[in-house]
């Protein structure tokens, strides 16, 4: 089980050239990629796109890859003859115009603006080679960054496990109260006639009434399906955080049924111990459905 936070870097120098990446990654409900890249790279942006969702399958994740070129192959130095010429002329009106003796020197012009610019152009001839050192650098990335993210989701997993653990807790002591209610509930109900009919002579309890209503109030408060769906829901969380997929959609579903059963639990309960195990049953969902939110 993996988080979707993490974050990788990566370094090669392969064929004269120097790759760096940095990947960073957030929680997401897709997966979501921007890569930040020089404008000369651009044309390989589908390829880290297609490289990296091998091994991301959600969340925001940012790239940031930088580059330098040791290969004078890749470089190329324009001379702007045009410009220079300008220079030149200018530069000897104002030593004509004052008198200055000073040399003009070649460095001097080309640090001039425009004179002289480097640009760098990356050859087809070599595109497996500078592919080569990118992989190889994204690599490197993105074992630090999900080695990063299974620390994480390790512990997520943990603490996942022990609220479920909790839960179970929890639903056992409901589990041991529910038939008590209806029982609770028969008592209730006949002191209250019995004492209603304290007043009136040769007048009895008619038992077949008593038990009918007992009856329909325990239709209505019957919570056996949902224990039985309760548990078969942890059962299945326990499961598919053992799964070495991504996994974060399939628990967000399910959170979302254990909090489902959860909530008709309590509106079913007719007990105060209940309602109270309700709320702290309540609380440990919310925390896992927090926790879930950031799980791949």
């Amino acid at each position: 089980m993996k988080s979707m936070t993490g974050y990788g870097r990566g370094e090669c120098l392969k064929h004269n050239r120097q790759f760096s990446v940095e990947i960073k990654a957030v929680n997401h409900k897709f997966n979501d990629i921007t890569i930040k890249l020089p404008h000369y790279l651009i044309s390989y942006e589908d390829s880290i796109k297609k490289f990296i969702g091998q091994y991301i399958y959600r969340g925001k994740i940012d790239i940031y890859i930088s580059f330098k070129s040791f290969d004078e192959n890749d470089i190329i130095i324009k001379f702007n003859e045009v410009i220079a010429d300008s220079f030149m002329d200018t530069l000897n009106k104002i030593k004509n115009r004052y008198g200055i003796k000073e040399e003009i020197k070649a460095s001097f012009i080309s640090q001039l603006p425009e004179v002289v610019t480097i640009e760098k152009k990356l050859d087809e001839s070599f595109e497996s080679e500078i592919w080569d050192g990118l992989k190889t650098a994204l690599s490197y990335a993105l074992d630090e960054f999900i080695k990063m993210r299974r620390t994480e989701g390790e512990n997520l997993k943990i603490n996942i496990i022990y609220k479920l653990s909790e839960i179970s807790k929890i639903l056992e002591k409901i589990e041991i109260k529910a038939p008590e209610i209806q029982i609770e509930y028969e008592k209730k109900l006949r002191q209250k006639l019995e004492e209603k009919l304290k007043s009136f002579e040769n007048i009895e309890i008619d038992e077949s009434r008593l038990i009918t209503e007992v009856m329909l109030f325990s239709d209505k408060t019957c919570i056996d399906e949902e224990i039985t769906r309760l548990k078969s829901h942890i059962s299945q969380m326990k499961m598919i955080i053992e799964e070495n997929t991504p996994i974060g959609r399939k628990l967000d579903f399910l959170i979302q049924e254990i909090n489902r059963e959860v909530n008709t639990i309590g509106s079913k309960s007719n007990s105060i111990e209940i309602t109270e195990n309700i709320v702290n049953m309540k609380s440990e969902v919310e925390k896992i459905r927090e926790q879930i939110q950031n799980i791949e």
